[in-house]
């Protein structure tokens, strides 16, 4: 069983950084694919990035060139590094798990809670 515990979250200025973590616990993590998802206010989940047991990358669209996925399997910790963060990403944002890289809300096997992301125009 795995437990995914995200922090970093917080208020930032539209063009601001800010670098998300996520700590799993349990059992190591180094052989699954992990995920960031994000949710808006009565908005549905979304895919936002993942990472691959062998460090291959996919992110979504609208955040290309902007976040960065990264994964450090020695401290059992995915990060999100978010930059020339916009109001419109204001969301929670939710680490996820699976043994298999299939990047949407039934692929994965286990979720964090979520961290508290929000942009002020």
């Amino acid at each position: 069983q795995v437990q995914l515990t995200e922090s970093g979250g917080g208020l930032v200025q539209a063009g601001g950084s800010l670098r998300l973590s996520c700590v799993a616990s349990g059992r190591g993590i180094g052989w699954d694919a992990m995920a960031w998802f994000r949710q808006a206010p009565g908005k549905e989940r979304q895919f936002v990035a993942g990472v691959t047991n062998a460090k291959y990358t996919e992110y979504a669209d609208s955040i290309k060139g902007r976040f960065t996925i990264s994964r450090d399997n020695a401290k059992n910790t995915v990060y999100l590094q978010m930059n020339n963060l916009k109001p419109e990403d204001t969301a929670t944002y939710v680490c996820a798990g699976s043994d298999i890289p299939k990047w949407n809300l039934s692929g994965m096997k286990y979720w964090g809670e979520g961290t508290l992301v929000t942009v002020s125009s």
